[in-house]
């Protein structure tokens, strides 16, 4: 491939990356791309984490799907946007898909060992198989994912001041137009605060009573073994088994009416549920206090019957495995560059987006931006309506407290100006508009 590398003096010669999942060989690949040297580090085989057990890159460890390629899908929306953008993850992926209906699935062995293949194949891009156990100087991007080696994590928990989770729980966040204000109501408890901090959504005893038998009755999500000897669910409690532990322990714990009053009765509720806005634009709320381990279909059924729920549109359910991630809307810009050290960039699981594409995605920009910075450049963003431009947002917001890993959803993109009701065309529609701005930003046709 022909270097697009300008006649002017680069500001460094290579660009260093450590990790070669998804984001990092995204990343390799864009710097590659733009003729600039790649020093690419990846510690298999001579240190294998818990979970991995291939030598090749971009190893999958968990589903072999990538989930759906319709557009009308966010997963689907963000894969196009990434094929815009130049993505490897996704040309490979195509090339060794596997049927699977809708979606868009892989032979595992054969995706990774394609991958490699077309890294090792690139002049630019020199793979080193070592573990990293320091972070270099110069233009740095650090893809380690959620299982980098302790030696590492550590030296990535000092350089963030301390602020690296090992994410525990998280509890589930719905969109705000799927939110039934008609059983809800805002108020801050005791009116502290403002009155539209947050959401809630009032159960009398009769329908706490009915949620309360089927939370304690759903099923619960297999725990990992890795997990269970890491111990990570110490210190984290479950709604359900905080529920399991008494009748009315919720209703004194994350269900407490205390400090609010229904306007609809004039009464304080019987429990109550509070949403929290998780984006500055209010587009998501997150339910407080509702870490949890059910199976996502439980989620749906048992929290969908609180009334203001009923028809409640998950943009994530509620998850808890060990996932190391830093505090990104702290420490990262919406280009992943990391505030506090120039050219030291962020990139995959360990930034807090969530799945395979979402870790590509992020690689993608992360690799863009570094060659900018090589090439004394502008930085590059994606529109606020893309897919991918919503997620480095996302992670950037300082504005989003408690912050939760996130993966590619429409809840995360600025509404329409026009109102439609059908979800699907709405979704179609979203995704059109966000794929001609940024056909628009890359200037193609």
């Amino acid at each position: 491939m022909k270097s697009r590398l300008p006649e002017r003096k680069r500001i460094m010669n290579k660009v260093k990356i450590i990790g070669g999942g998804f984001a990092g060989v995204e990343a390799a690949w864009q710097l590659a791309n733009r003729g600039i040297e790649v020093e690419l580090y990846e510690m298999k085989p001579v240190r294998f984490s818990p979970a991995h057990s291939n030598e090749g890159l971009a190893e999958l460890v968990c589903s072999n799907s990538f989930k759906a390629m319709r557009l009308g899908c966010a997963a689907g929306m963000l894969k196009a946007e990434m094929e815009l953008m130049g993505s490897l993850c996704v040309e490979c992926a195509k090339e060794t898909a596997v049927p699977a209906g809708g979606a868009l699935a892989v032979d595992r062995d054969k995706f990774s060992a394609l991958v490699t293949e077309k890294i090792l194949s690139r002049k630019e891009i020199t793979l080193i198989r070592e573990e990293v156990t320091e972070i270099p100087d110069g233009i740095v991007i650090i893809a380690a994912g959620p299982l980098a080696s302790a030696a590492l994590s550590e030296k990535i928990k000092e350089l963030c001041g301390g602020n690296l989770s090992f994410f525990d729980a998280a509890a589930p966040i719905v969109t705000a137009e799927s939110i039934d204000l008609e059983n809800a109501f805002m108020q801050s408890r005791y009116d502290r605060g403002e009155p539209d901090d947050y959401i809630n959504c009032p159960m009398n005893k009769e329908q706490y009573e009915a949620f309360y038998e089927e939370l304690i009755n759903a099923e619960s999500a297999p725990v990992n073994e890795f997990d269970k000897r890491k111990g990570v669910y110490e210190g984290c409690m479950p709604i359900e088994v905080m529920a399991s532990r008494g009748h009315d322990t919720i209703r004194f714990g994350p269900m407490k009416p205390s400090g609010l009053r229904d306007p609809r009765t004039g009464h304080r509720p019987w429990a109550n549920l509070q949403l929290r806005k998780e984006n500055k634009a209010g587009t998501m709320y997150n339910l407080v206090g509702f870490q949890t381990n059910l199976r996502f279909p439980e989620q749906k059924r048992v929290f969908s019957m609180i009334p203001a729920l009923a028809n409640a549109e998950f943009v994530r359910y509620g998850v808890m495995h060990r996932n190391t991630f830093i505090d990104s809307p702290r420490l990262l810009g919406s280009d992943f560059g990391f505030k506090e050290k120039e050219g030291l960039y962020f990139a995959g699981q360990i930034t807090g987006v969530e799945g395979y594409m979402e870790s590509a995605a992020s690689g993608i920009l992360a690799g863009i931006n570094a060659a900018n910075r090589v090439l004394g450049e502008q930085v590059f963003l994606p529109s606020e309506l893309t897919m991918t431009g919503a997620l480095a947002r996302y992670i950037s917001d300082a504005s989003v407290k408690n912050f939760q890993p996130m993966g590619a959803s429409f809840g995360l993109l600025p509404p329409l100006d026009e109102k439609i009701k059908d979800k699907k065309l709405r979704y179609e529609t979203l995704a059109e508009r966000g794929l001609k701005h940024l056909k628009n930003q890359l200037k193609i046709d």
